[in-house]
């Protein structure tokens, strides 16, 4: 492994899971990319990071391609190369199939949690293959899921479906690169501390901090894990979820609590 600071890319990086990854990061010293919409929320992010000169501020929209592989290959020029991308960005809105507007919810979501996630990864391929084959470093292509996608959850067919999208994606990544000496890491977070979960009104059990998660996450991805569900209590619902036939699986959430729908011009 080399002892030179990482170098470490990530989308969604202004706030929630990608600025507690971005501070975990940095206060090992790595050199960071980071890319989201929001682009005064990220210089105040780098203000207060170590090591500011360090990092690189990218402000685009995820599912503008030419934008995210412009910054990325310009990351990987900045940095000298590439050791860990995290494809974080991702929304989450309440959709019912039924109602015309939300098709364009479920369009927005798709777009930006699972394209994007494919379309953040690609550039960095070809530059992981090469240090992996001169064995300069441990590459790592890291996908953000989500507990959501293990079960389709009512009201969320948008979020759990592309949720999915990404595990199974990630999963067959995963076994592409594996000759290449590239390890693909899937996280699935459950309830974490963001601004994305104190929009739910409802109880959620095993609520981690978003520093907590980042360190985690963050030793998930030393170890090149293929798949890792945090915090590990949600780790244990999920497998039971899996294992739950679907006439029980439907009773016991029918009623579930739902994930708001987006207001017009959202």
């Amino acid at each position: 492994m080399q002892n030179a600071p990482l170098r470490v890319f990530i989308t969604g990086a202004s706030s929630g899971l990608g600025s507690a990854l971005a501070h975990h990061y940095a206060k090992q010293g790595a050199m960071l990319g980071l890319a989201a919409r929001r682009g005064e929320s990220l210089l105040a992010l780098v203000d207060v990071l170590p090591n500011r000169e360090r990092h690189c501020v990218y402000s685009l929209d995820v599912t503008d391609r030419a934008a995210l592989h412009n910054a990325a290959h310009d990351f990987i020029q900045h940095a000298g190369g590439i050791d860990i991308v995290i494809a974080n960005a991702g929304i989450s809105r309440g959709t019912l199939t039924e109602y015309t507007e939300d098709l364009d919810v479920f369009e927005r979501i798709f777009a930006t949690n699972v394209i994007a996630t494919v379309a953040t990864f690609s550039p960095f391929i070809d530059t992981m293959r090469e240090q992996a084959a001169a064995v300069q470093s441990q590459c790592r292509l890291v996908g953000i899921a989500s507990v959501a996608g293990i079960r389709g959850l009512p009201g969320a067919g948008a979020y759990s479906a592309s949720k999915a999208a990404v595990i199974s994606y990630c999963e067959s990544l995963r076994v592409e690169l594996k000759k290449d000496g590239i390890k693909v890491v899937t996280i699935a977070p459950g309830y974490i501390d963001t601004p994305m979960t104190q929009a739910n009104d409802y109880a959620m059990p095993f609520l981690m901090p978003a520093d907590d998660f980042a360190r985690h996450a963050a030793a998930a991805i030393a170890r090149g894990d293929s798949y890792r569900v945090i915090p590990w209590q949600m780790g244990v619902v999920a497998k039971i979820l899996r294992l739950l036939p679907n006439c029980l699986y439907d009773f016991l959430f029918r009623n579930a609590p739902r994930k708001k729908r987006a207001q017009p011009n959202e």
